[in-house]
């Protein structure tokens, strides 16, 4: 079975309240679509920050959520002296703290940075046509001269959705893949 790649760098989901803080009453506009429906890639930016280390111009993307959360790669937390866990996106208790900065003000989060874990975005339906029933994760295969299999790669079953494979940059630089490369699904891991 072959799933479609998006390669995810740095990004920040933010709930209203916290986006008011952020950016006052400006509005989110929309300067892409993202493939998976409804979401897209705005014109906002922020800072992140731990203590005295930053990245700046940070995409936040819409639409709003109903959490706050910091996506970051390892390469990310090194830069920024953190340790975040790699966690399910909105699983955010006991996840890294960190600070945002926006134009018009500062969030002091105690948690809320993590590393995505690799998954992949499918339907129900797609599930069910792809006899995918009861399975957690999966390995994916990676043609190419810095190809290999990338282990427990989580399905993340949800409507609206399309079937696609997100990973970080570190990932996509470490096998020589981009957004739009099509992968291999190998193996399959069921419930027991």
């Amino acid at each position: 079975m072959k799933v479609i790649l998006g390669v995810s760098n740095r990004h920040v989901h933010l709930k209203e309240e916290d986006y008011k803080i952020l950016f006052g009453e400006e509005s989110m506009n929309k300067v892409k679509d993202l493939r998976q429906p409804g979401q897209f890639a705005s014109d906002k930016f922020v800072t992140i920050k731990n203590q005295d280390r930053q990245i700046n111009h940070v995409r936040v993307l819409g639409p709003i959520r109903n959490y706050t959360q910091v996506e970051i790669s390892k390469t990310d937390a090194y830069t920024l002296k953190l340790n975040p866990p790699i966690r399910k996106s909105g699983d955010l208790e006991g996840s890294s703290p960190i600070t945002i900065v926006g134009p018009k003000g500062e969030l002091n989060l105690n948690e809320g940075c993590i590393l995505a874990n690799r998954h992949i975005h499918i339907s129900p339906e797609e599930v069910k046509k792809y006899k995918l029933e009861g399975v957690i994760k999966v390995k994916v295969k990676i043609d190419g001269e810095k190809g290999g299999i990338l282990n427990n790669v989580y399905l993340k079953i949800q409507q609206p959705s399309l079937l696609e494979m997100h990973i970080d940059t570190d990932e996509g630089n470490a096998f020589g893949v981009k957004t739009g490369d099509e992968l291999e699904i190998i193996e399959l891991e069921r419930i027991d």
